[in-house]
């Protein structure tokens, strides 16, 4: 009889010791309104990210006038720096509208959220995919 042996890859920062218990990933660090501090920006003017159950709603809002143009709020993830923490220090959502879809992510930088979005065109357009970054702050 032979033992079959499963190899498993981890990286180094997967490896834990085994006692330790599984921590949720605490979104308080992400929580709060954030606005452009670009205040002339074509972009996004305004997140809003808040506590839904065991993870976080993303609420954004373009630059339209006369007032933002309103996404709407989607469920979102937050992630924490490793495996072994805690405090939340990024996010990620994806919104779906008829004529596009949007991936937003973020990431704290001191006390600025740092935001790029990626804008593909599904409404056969011609228009060109971007990639925008903006600095959002409480």
């Amino acid at each position: 009889m032979s033992t079959k042996l499963e190899n498993e890859f981890m990286t180094p920062a997967q490896v834990v010791e085994k006692n330790v218990t599984a921590q949720a990933v605490s979104s308080a660090p992400l929580l709060g309104i954030w606005n452009n501090i670009n205040h002339a920006t074509r972009d996004i003017v305004k997140i809003v990210i808040a506590s839904s159950g065991a993870g976080i709603t993303v609420h954004a809002y373009g630059a339209c006038s006369p007032t933002p143009c309103d996404w709407g709020a989607v469920a979102g993830l937050a992630y924490a720096a490793n495996v072994s923490s805690s405090p939340a220090v990024a996010f990620s959502a994806q919104y779906r509208f008829s004529f596009s879809q949007v991936i937003l992510v973020g990431h704290l930088q001191g006390k600025n959220l740092l935001v790029e979005s990626f804008t593909h065109f599904t409404d056969g357009s011609g228009r060109s995919d971007y990639y925008i970054t903006d600095t959002m702050a409480k």
